[in-house]
């Protein structure tokens, strides 16, 4: 699953950026899409996820600044990014989970993703 971020870039401190992420398709009916970061010397962090009953959910360092959505007719993912801040800066991925467990069986998403894009800078100033 080819996945292609965009939108980085560079920000005054305060400031907002949309990153996107566009795939070809899911093609399974359960899924989970998620944003990650990465600072140089630091751990990667996962800063929000969407699933496919729709749920979100968000690392508390980005609570309340940042909205993951999706536009599946277009099949593209969103990070919405406000508020910025300068420890925001990082390399931003976006990463699929993607499960063939049927409908009304147990899934636990966004346990595992093995689809990785090859990122976007985001540069904040102070």
């Amino acid at each position: 699953v080819p996945l292609v971020e965009s939108g980085g870039g560079s920000v005054q401190s305060g400031g907002s950026l949309r990153l996107s992420c566009v795939h070809s398709g899911y093609g399974y009916s359960r899924y989970c899409m998620g944003w990650f970061r990465q600072a140089p010397g630091q751990a990667r962090e996962g800063i929000a996820a969407i699933n496919s009953d729709g749920s979100t959910s968000y690392a508390n360092s980005v609570e309340g600044r940042f909205t993951i959505s999706q536009d599946n007719a277009k099949n593209t993912l969103y990070l919405q990014m406000n508020a910025l801040k300068y420890e925001d800066t990082a390399m931003y991925y976006c990463a699929a989970e993607l499960s063939d467990t049927p409908i009304g069986a147990y899934y636990a998403p966004c346990q595992l993703f093995l689809y990785w894009g090859q990122g976007t800078q985001v540069t904040v100033s102070s």
